[in-house]
């Protein structure tokens, strides 16, 4: 009998998989990628006997290789908290799914488990921009602030390694990285064990925001603004958590940073203000390879030719001044 795990290479997936993993040690088969490779499941092959968990990727952008895993015979354990479309029936699959946009993968896992490990979902949280979330929980665990910020700095810097085109983008493969985390119970243990691997994190990510910062807004207004990153590695890396910051900078206000690619298109990050978190995803969904969540989507080719389009259409969603 596999044991496989399907995990998203951002801080939700991980710290997601931390949880069960230190719940159920096991010597399992690791599936991920960089955060945007969210069709996993075509990299599976799994057979009656197997088990097969997934965690934070899109079950509607898995459809067809999961029915083909399930028809094989394996079971079939997703959690996740984007849009799944229909959910297949069928009684090897379990699914735990909560699109609630205060909801992440980690929160989810944290609620199956009981709590079992949940300063990992307190990293997941942060990681994934829901510092609400993340907060109320950490308080539940009466963490003091000093730690509660270094487990939100190791979130956002988790988050952050999951960005770019392809695997030679990041500081560490999803895969190591889970390796490395996982291994401690508590999260505060790993950043203090691991000093070399945490600065790693903390420098690039500080080195790569500092860059981010002298990027002037395509377009802004007093309800949304269009930032775009140049074809390079350290703005590919920093999509996701630049979005995220200039959301909590600019709260009432929608973002969408576009990162130019190769091919002359760009890749999309979406994020609708923290005091509307609705409506990235079916903005998203607009254009071909575009998707996600209600509070945070992306488009990962969008056409160079429908560029004002989808401007057009993100003023449209969030309104004009």
């Amino acid at each position: 009998m596999a044991v496989i795990d399907v995990f998203n290479g951002d801080a939700d997936g991980i710290c997601a998989l931390s949880q069960l993993r230190l719940a159920n040690p096991c010597d399992s088969v690791l599936v991920t990628g960089v955060k945007r490779d969210i069709a996993l499941l075509k990299n599976v092959t799994a057979g009656a006997g197997d088990c097969v968990t997934v965690l934070d990727v899109s079950l509607d952008k898995n459809r067809e290789p999961l029915a083909e895993i399930l028809e094989a015979g394996a079971e079939v354990f997703y959690v996740d908290h984007h849009y799944p479309g229909v959910i297949p029936d069928s009684d090897k699959l379990t699914t735990l799914i909560n699109e609630a946009p205060e909801i992440c993968t980690s929160l989810l896992v944290n609620s199956h488990l009981k709590g079992a490990h949940a300063d990992w979902a307190v990293v997941g949280a942060f990681g994934d921009n829901l510092n609400k979330s993340a907060l109320t929980l950490a308080n539940s665990l009466s963490l003091n602030a000093a730690d509660t910020e270094q487990l939100k700095h190791l979130g956002i810097y988790i988050n952050y390694n999951g960005y770019g085109s392809a695997l030679e983008d990041l500081h560490f493969h999803p895969a190591e990285l889970f390796q490395l985390l996982s291994s401690h119970k508590n999260p505060l243990g790993f950043i203090s064990e691991n000093p070399d691997a945490f600065s790693r994190l903390e420098q690039g990510y500080k080195q790569d925001m500092a860059a981010a910062a002298s990027v002037q807004p395509e377009k802004a207004d007093a309800h949304s603004a269009v930032f775009i990153l140049p074809d390079q590695p350290w703005a590919r890396r920093v999509s996701g958590v630049f979005s995220n910051d200039l959301a909590n900078l600019n709260p009432d206000r929608a973002h969408a940073v576009l990162t130019e690619k190769a091919n002359g298109n760009f890749l999309v990050s979406v994020r609708a203000p923290l005091t509307n978190r609705t409506g990235a995803a079916d903005l998203c969904r607009r254009f071909p390879t575009g998707g996600g969540r209600e509070a945070a989507a992306g488009i990962n080719d969008l056409p160079a030719d429908q560029l004002t389009d989808f401007i057009d259409a993100l003023q449209s969603s969030y309104g004009k001044v």
